[in-house]
């Protein structure tokens, strides 16, 4: 198991997650190349608190592409930045402007991701929901909308697994 240093030099497990974005917003292609990209304007607070408090680097990402046809993992990514301010909450006039967040007191996190894999083509939500040991996945479940949210070990193993074996997208 790889682990990560901590300030206090005890070791914690690397862990792993899966971030949605739109792909209006932002794709697998874009971060392929763009090598590494912050991940702005989340403004749900228990996703804030994943990317300010849990996600360390070198996590590994699974990246969904929401409202997309169809919606799910379409490639690999890794946190490349911890937790830090999202100065785009402190822009008047910005789309994530916040006027409750500045730079004295943040209230919004983001970290950066790093390009791993773009998977031949998207696996798709319908697969994770019917997929043996998938099923307990959050981004599975009803009604699940966070946009950022830890898998365990072995759900991101199998969705590496299920996206190796995708056939490339005709086309």
């Amino acid at each position: 198991m790889q682990h990560h240093a901590c300030a206090d030099n005890t070791m914690m497990p690397k862990r792993y997650w899966l971030m949605k974005c739109e792909p209006s917003a932002y794709t697998i292609g874009d971060l392929a190349r763009d090598g590494e990209t912050c991940w702005e304007g989340v403004r749900n607070f228990q996703a804030r608190n994943f990317m300010r408090d849990e996600m360390q680097i070198d996590d590994d990402v699974l990246f969904y592409a929401s409202n997309a046809d169809p919606s799910g993992v379409s490639g690999l990514a890794r946190i490349a930045r911890t937790g830090y301010p999202d100065h785009f909450a402190w822009k008047t006039g910005h789309k994530y402007y916040d006027a409750r967040s500045t730079k004295a007191a943040p209230v919004w996190f983001m970290v950066d991701l790093a390009f791993v894999e773009r998977f031949p083509d998207t696996v798709p939500l319908a697969t994770l929901k019917t997929t043996r040991g998938l099923d307990q996945m959050k981004v599975a479940q009803k009604g699940s909308r966070l946009s950022v949210q830890p898998v365990t070990k072995s759900e991101y193993q199998k969705v590496v697994r299920l996206g190796r074996k995708m056939k490339p997208v005709s086309g």
